[in-house]
């Protein structure tokens, strides 16, 4: 009976360290990719519902947005919506990171599974996440889209979960690239004896990981970005419905590229996210004498 006690308490001991470093990695990512994603967001907002014959859209890229941003607000405009960010990480990360290892360890004490079994593992555990951590997301966007908050009074205690459907749709696809790749590249890198459990895995893995997550999710994020930036108007109207409409009116003014607006800039920035997040978290489960993710 000790003994099991004693085991609980060591599970819960490693579990809450788990959650402390995977907060600590995610803020030490994100800080450093920040601006990449704000520049994405705007970039995904830019010719909103405009024709691709409209004569008042203009074609942009990610260097002209950021630019812009640096003209109109300073160097300090590339960080607007960090401190939201980081508190929507100290919800999100830790769920989907700890929720992941933690089923997947269950499935399997060796964590010897299938990629399409560790996909779906990943999938729910970033959905959960997400979910829980929708109203911080949402106050992120807001604030990289124009700096506008949300209106309480307008948008009711509801509005702090808009647009938590493609949100965690989204999150479910991102999750299935990233953790269940990540975990698969990096196993895969040591068992073929490419390199040792090191920051070259770490840093190969991770690179994997960054692409096959911008590739599930870039349509989806388009999708939840622009259902969480639309604000109700005075008469309750809106101009996305649901997703799907936002889908369909997205492709249909905007043709079917659009789905994939931001696509090397959501790369640029989940590369460099996924190296510094990874990187320092196995270093810092190093550190407190955790075995590797």
């Amino acid at each position: 009976m000790k003994a099991n006690v004693h085991g609980h308490k060591e599970t819960r001991t490693r579990t809450g360290i788990k959650i402390l470093l995977t907060s600590l990695s995610a803020m030490v990512a994100e800080t450093s990719t920040f601006p990449i994603d704000l520049t994405k967001t705007r970039l995904q907002l830019h010719g909103e519902s405009q024709p691709l014959s409209s004569s008042t859209r203009r074609p942009t890229n990610s260097f002209r947005v950021a630019a812009g941003i640096v003209r109109d607000q300073g160097a300090s405009g590339l960080y607007k919506g960090l401190s939201a960010a980081i508190i929507r990480h100290l919800f999100y990360t830790p769920i989907r990171i700890v929720g992941y290892e933690n089923l997947r360890n269950l499935v399997s004490a060796d964590g010897s599974l299938s990629l399409s079994s560790k996909a779906l593992i990943g999938g729910i555990s970033g959905a959960i996440a997400q979910f829980v951590a929708s109203p911080a997301d949402l106050v992120k966007v807001r604030m990289q889209a124009d700096g506008r908050l949300i209106n309480n009074a307008m948008e009711g205690l509801g509005g702090l979960w808009k647009g938590v459907l493609p949100n965690v749709q989204r999150a479910f696809l991102v999750n299935m690239g990233e953790l269940a790749c990540y975990d698969h590249a990096k196993r895969f890198v040591i068992n073929n004896q490419i390199s040792d459990d090191n920051i070259y895995a770490h840093t190969l893995a991770s690179i994997m990981s960054g692409l096959s997550a911008t590739m599930l999710s870039c349509p989806a994020d388009v999708v939840k970005t622009r259902m969480m930036n639309q604000a109700a108007s005075k008469e309750g109207n809106v101009m996305y419905k649901s997703s799907y409409d936002c889908l369909v009116k997205t492709v249909k003014i905007e043709g079917l590229t659009a789905l994939w607006k931001g696509f090397f800039t959501t790369w640029a920035r989940l590369g460099p996210w996924q190296f510094f997040f990874w990187v320092s978290y196995e270093k810092f489960r190093q550190i407190s004498g955790l075995s590797s993710f």
